[in-house]
């Protein structure tokens, strides 16, 4: 039973999938590369009739040079091999010299094997030197086969490493491009470290089908048809005797093959699950050390990497079963063409060459089933992955885009106004955020919004950005709905300012910037001076340049907040949207930052979200939002007059 782990992932589980439809839901990433693929398929067809012929040139050899059949006769119930050899000047002198132990026959002299071994060495060199020729000819054309093998196979793998490359080059870039549009409610409910694994080790398991299924299970299959072929031309009674381990062979890979798939799925969950944790490990630190929970942190560490070594056990333990299984088959045929064959052979319907060539291609037979056998497992893997990188390009959590945008993206020269139209907003169902929320921001006013934690004055924000969208209602930019606007466009027009603002790894530059070279060196100073970062920058050895860590954990909270303000500076926003973008700091710093803020405030439009009250007093219209709904509105002295709950705020900060 699942112990309760704080912060705990658990990914959905999934249905039967059927790996035919997941591999023509691949097929689009693998068709641009369909030419390289039928270059590496032609590849695969000369390799296996490369394969195929190497037997067969191993019989040959056998047959026509080290043992050839020549002419034999029975003899007292038993067959005697013999040597014919032509006769020649040089053969005769042989023959004479062993005269008692040749038969002539015409032009040719006979002699039987078992007699060889009476004769000098030299002799038999001469008597077989056509063979010894053969025999030579026979090994440097096998030495020109596996050199020819050789070169097809890595020119093969190297076709096909390069296209897998290609085709996770492509599905990343895909899988990335997809995350990144998806709307900010999908990342509430899927964790960092299950996005990580997604782009990152599933992309890679993806290798085995691009690098090795397409070419690797033909190639195999060729080969089973191809040996197949062979060997009933060769003998069909010894085929068929041999074939009679193939039926435990398939009923052992269904068996097997249905047992490792639910390991391997087991395997992609809990991996993902072991890299959220450590995701979380890492980003809560403070808190686990802090509140000294590293030990308990450690125990729910150890269920999950204990959870992930009982499946990657179980896999090994099938693997290892089927491959001993099927090698005990493999082993158990050679065994029954052995006998069988051999009783041929001595019965002379084989000869020795045939023999050996059928144990080789009966080799050769079950090596390309234990092949797929084990690119099977490799396959359920890399399907595991497949499923789970399918689901997340699936989703569907993103924003509407209109068919056609009322105002394009180039006519929207200005931010003239904002306006929430009876707005209703819940994350869920029936628990709703914000309640029939209406309200107007015209160009260059200055708006705050106060309220208690949770009265919902980050949703509006959200709405006006359209992280989402509301459940009922409108939110209108120049009379429009949002909605039927090019939201990139919108978005140009807007700087956010949070309370705790988020820094990429990289330079102070890079982050105010954002890649953007347009900048003269006196705009970059006069920047750095309006948003008061100039002071600590200059203090910095390398300034500007100077690189930070994951979050600008590397620099002060109010340094950030001052780098976020000269990043909004760089932008040169018309909308200026301030989430109690001082409520974290301290009040020397503070002054500092609310400097910075002025100078960006002035002549842009701003929506301050104010937990201070302090920071909302000078704006010119203040809304009190209350349980989702905006109860007070006014000035600071009209709310202070009319002694509400804006009022009561005020006395409880003093």
């Amino acid at each position: 039973m699942r112990s309760k782990r704080f912060g705990y992932f658990e990914e959905e589980e999934l249905g039967k999938p059927y790996d035919i439809t997941i591999l023509k839901r691949l097929w689009p990433f693998v068709r641009p590369y369909k030419g390289v693929i039928s270059g590496a398929i032609l590849l695969v067809i000369l390799i296996s009739l490369i394969d195929l012929s190497i037997p067969y040139i191993t019989k040959t050899a056998i047959d026509r040079y080290i043992v050839p059949s020549g002419r034999s006769d029975e003899s007292k119930g038993s067959r005697v091999r013999h040597l014919t050899v032509r006769r020649s000047d040089i053969t005769d002198t042989i023959v004479n010299k062993y005269k008692a132990l040749f038969t002539i026959q015409g032009d040719s002299a006979v002699i039987r094997f078992d007699d060889l071994r009476k004769i000098e060495k030299k002799d038999i060199i001469v008597l077989r030197r056509k063979d010894i020729a053969g025999l030579g000819i026979a090994a440097m054309l096998f030495i020109a086969v596996i050199f020819i093998s050789f070169g097809f196979n890595f020119l093969q793998v190297m076709i096909m490493e390069y296209t897998a490359q290609k085709v996770m080059h492509d599905l990343r870039l895909q899988l990335f491009s997809h995350i990144q549009g998806l709307a900010v409610s999908f990342f509430t409910h899927n964790s960092v470290g299950r996005l990580v694994t997604r782009v990152t080790n599933d992309v890679q398991n993806m290798n085995e089908i691009f690098s090795s299924m397409i070419v690797f299970i033909f190639k195999d299959l060729l080969l089973i048809i191809g040996v197949t072929v062979v060997i009933l031309g060769i003998n069909t009674e010894l085929a068929f005797v041999s074939f009679a381990v193939i039926p435990f062979i398939f009923c052992a890979s269904l068996f097997f093959a249905g047992r490792n798939r639910e390991v391997f799925r087991t395997l992609r969950l809990k991996i993902a699950e072991i890299t959220s944790r450590f995701s979380e490990t890492i980003s809560g630190i403070k808190i686990l050390q802090l509140f000294r929970q590293e030990q308990n942190n450690y125990c729910d560490f150890e269920v999950l990497n204990h959870e992930y070594y009982v499946a990657g056990i179980q896999h090994v333990h099938i693997l290892a079963a089927f491959l001993r299984f099927t090698g005990f088959l493999d082993s158990f045929a050679v065994a029954l063409v052995i006998f069988y064959g051999g009783g041929k052979v001595l019965s002379g319907t084989i000869s020795i060459g045939e023999l050996v060539a059928f144990i080789a291609y009966m080799k050769m037979f079950f090596s390309p089933i234990q092949d797929i056998a084990q690119r099977y497992n490799l396959m359920q893997n890399a399907m595991a992955s497949a499923e789970r990188i399918l689901l997340i390009l699936d989703s569907s959590e993103k924003l509407p885009v209109a068919s056609h945008f009322k105002t394009q993206s180039n006519s929207i020269s200005e931010l003239s106004e904002i306006e929430l139209d009876k707005v209703l907003f819940s994350y869920l169902p029936d628990e709703p955020v914000l309640k029939e929320v209406s309200f107007k921001i015209s160009a260059g006013d200055t708006v705050a919004i106060v309220g208690p934690t949770g009265s919902g004055k980050t949703s509006l924000i959200n709405l006006i950005i359209r992280f989402c969208d509301p459940v009922a209602g409108q939110v209108r930019i120049n009379g429009n709905d949002i909605k039927e606007l090019d939201i990139s466009a919108v978005r140009a027009k807007m700087a956010l300012v949070t309370q705790d603002p988020f820094l990429f790894s990289g330079t102070i530059r890079e982050n105010i910037f954002q890649g953007n070279g347009s900048f003269s060196p006196e705009e970059i100073e006069h920047i750095l001076e309006l948003s008061n970062c100039k002071g600590f920058i200059d203090r910095l050895a390398k300034g500007a340049d100077t690189e930070l860590s994951e979050g600008g954990a590397s620099i002060s909270s109010g340094e950030r907040q001052l780098i976020s303000i000269a990043r909004a500076f760089a932008r040169n926003p018309e909308l200026i949207i301030l989430d109690e973008a001082t409520s974290y700091i301290d009040s020397e710093t503070e002054a500092g930052i609310q400097d910075a803020l002025a100078n960006l405030m002035k002549n842009r439009t701003s929506l301050i979200v104010a937990h201070r009250l302090s920071t909302a007093r000078n704006a010119d219209t203040i809304m009190v939002l209350h349980k989702g709904q905006i109860i007070e509105s006014g000035t600071h002295e009209e709310l202070m007059r009319l002694k509400g709950f804006y009022f009561r705020l005020n006395l409880l900060q003093r």
